[in-house]
């Protein structure tokens, strides 16, 4: 099995082909950081929120309702968001370690690493829309009065 390991300018190649993927891997990096900040910031402000709801007015708590829902929804969404990329991060992964295997063994998987880029692909879209639904979310809910900004 080993006598089909292939030569020194083949691993390089091979290196040099998974090259790109690690590039791919970074970006998701980046967005995955981005969406755990966020979800952090809802779960934060879900606890300020139920914390101080006990001892509230009839038409405030309809209003802290509202909020608790609306972040609900977008904790949802950025959960979806993170599982998402971060299965995509996975996929990417393994298409790297499938590029070293078919360049190492010289066995031809070129449809495995199709199909495992696309599978990320899909998964990062996934996880991208999920995302700009969180984001169309919370600027729906949060509105600035315009008293404060002519200040």
């Amino acid at each position: 099995m080993f006598s089909s390991i292939a030569t020194i300018a083949d691993i390089n190649h091979a290196i040099q082909l998974a090259l790109t993927p690690v590039f791919l891997l970074t970006g998701i990096a980046g967005i995955l950081n981005v969406m755990t900040g966020r979800l952090a910031r809802i779960i934060d402000r879900g606890r300020q929120v139920t914390e101080g709801s006990v001892q509230i007015d009839p038409a405030a708590r309809a209003v802290l309702r509202t909020e608790i829902i609306n972040l609900d929804r977008r904790r949802h969404l950025t959960s979806r968001a993170i599982n998402a990329c971060t299965l995509a991060a996975l996929l990417v992964c393994t298409v790297i370690a499938t590029l070293f295997i078919d360049g190492l063994l010289a066995i031809s998987l070129r449809w495995l690493v199709g199909t495992l880029f696309t599978a990320a692909t899909f998964a990062l879209i996934v996880g991208l829309w999920s995302f700009l639904g969180e984001v169309r979310i919370a600027m729906q809910t949060v509105r600035i009065p315009l008293a404060l900004l002519d200040e």
